[in-house]
């Protein structure tokens, strides 16, 4: 039983090889591809896997002449499964469906100007959602940062070890009293060759998991740590879970730790607000800890479809805020452009490098250097907080 005084905040994430991320890599590196002929491309890709099948579908609008079946095969080698993960018998073939047509015109007139509102209208209605908090040098939760850590480093351990399948996710859990943070529970699922040896697999995830956690003080007598806590995990892939684009939403924002909006990131081009406006989203929340106006918060942006402007902006800092809530949301109007065209522009989201960050995580990586992940608006922000709106 946990104290009630205390708080428990969890976190997952998975690994490149887990079915849903299969779907998620294929959808970004086909948008990658268009954009990279086309800036001006239009897509929404969606990808189903399952045993010895993929079907690719959607619309896409788009000057580019992309092989989709060829983009399928690369992503599936750079993943480095095996025959056995994508079908259940190895003389079985992958069959491969493309079911892909044009943008709707109607979308497309919204979208493009030719609709009242003359800019670049939002691609779809939605609410997005930012987060930052101070609690980590990525301003992301600490659970969160530590569940992605341990999935990228027992993918690059896979490249090495032969019984190590591409497979797996990570849970943790952390118990916060006070100013105090330790390890409660850490669940790990590691995909296995039939013949692994039990006792090197628990050695090779307890180093893992020790080497993402960092701080030895984390560790108490009452942490947990359980490895394949099922028992066997050797089928993987497609052949054991069917893969849907989209299906990992919390993993690809903050794990599930703050809100996050109802649209999926991957396979989408930025004119659908779900991805522009999840990073403008996230660009606010980190620029306002940042400036050191709150510790943490959540950015809330709503749009309509076909108009430029957001319905709607809330700013909610969990009682840290320097200056009231509402002000905040005001400060963001003042210094933030959110018309779809000035995020775009802003943060660069013509650029193919939507496959770089379709795992591990789209917000706080720091091994990328991400328009959304500067703190570029800290001073501004900083500055005119002085003043009453």
């Amino acid at each position: 039983m946990i104290d009630k005084q205390k708080r428990l905040v969890t976190a997952e994430a998975v690994r490149r090889g887990h079915p849903d991320k299969l779907c998620d890599q294929i959808a970004d590196t086909i948008l990658d591809a268009h954009l990279s002929y086309d800036p001006n491309a239009r897509v929404a890709v969606e990808v189903m896997a399952t045993a010895g099948s993929i079907t690719v579908a959607g619309e896409v609008t788009s000057r580019a002449d992309v092989n989709y079946e060829k983009t399928v095969l690369d992503v599936i080698q750079q993943i480095g499964y095996k025959w056995a993960d994508l079908c259940e018998d190895e003389h079985d073939d992958l069959d491969i469906h493309i079911a892909v047509h044009e943008q709707s015109p109607d979308i497309a007139a919204a979208v493009d100007g030719r609709h009242p509102d003359s800019d670049l209208g939002a691609g779809d209605q939605g609410i997005i959602v930012g987060y930052a908090t101070n609690e980590t040098f990525s301003m992301m939760p600490r659970a969160f940062v530590i569940a992605q850590r341990i999935c990228r480093l027992l993918d690059e351990e896979a490249a090495y070890t032969p019984w190590l399948g591409v497979g797996g996710k990570a849970q943790v859990s952390l118990e916060y009293d006070s100013d105090r943070v330790t390890v409660h529970t850490i669940v790990v699922s590691a995909q296995h060759a039939p013949n692994a040896p039990e006792d090197k697999l628990r050695e090779l995830v307890t180093q893992v998991v020790y080497q993402a956690v960092g701080r030895a003080d984390m560790w108490q007598p009452t942490s947990k740590l359980l490895v394949n806590p099922s028992g066997r995990f050797v089928l993987g892939g497609p052949a054991a879970d069917t893969g849907l684009t989209g299906r990992k939403l919390a993993v690809d924002q903050y794990g599930p730790v703050a809100h996050i909006g109802g649209g999926a990131l991957s396979g989408k081009d930025a004119s659908k607000v779900d991805r522009s406006g999840a990073y403008a989203a996230r660009w606010i929340a980190r620029n306002l800890v940042a400036a050191k106006l709150c510790s943490r918060c959540e950015v809330s942006i709503v749009y309509a479809i076909g108009v430029c402007h957001p319905v709607g902006i809330t700013v909610n800092t969990f009682g840290t805020g320097m200056k009231p809530d509402d002000e905040l949301a005001k400060l963001v109007w003042r210094v933030f452009d959110l018309k779809p065209s000035a995020i775009i522009k802003r943060l660069k989201l013509t650029t193919p490098s939507y496959s770089l960050i379709s795992v591990y995580g789209h917000f706080g990586r720091t091994d990328l250097n991400l328009p959304w992940e500067q703190d570029d608006m800290a001073d501004k922000l900083r500055e005119l907080a002085q003043y009453d709106y």
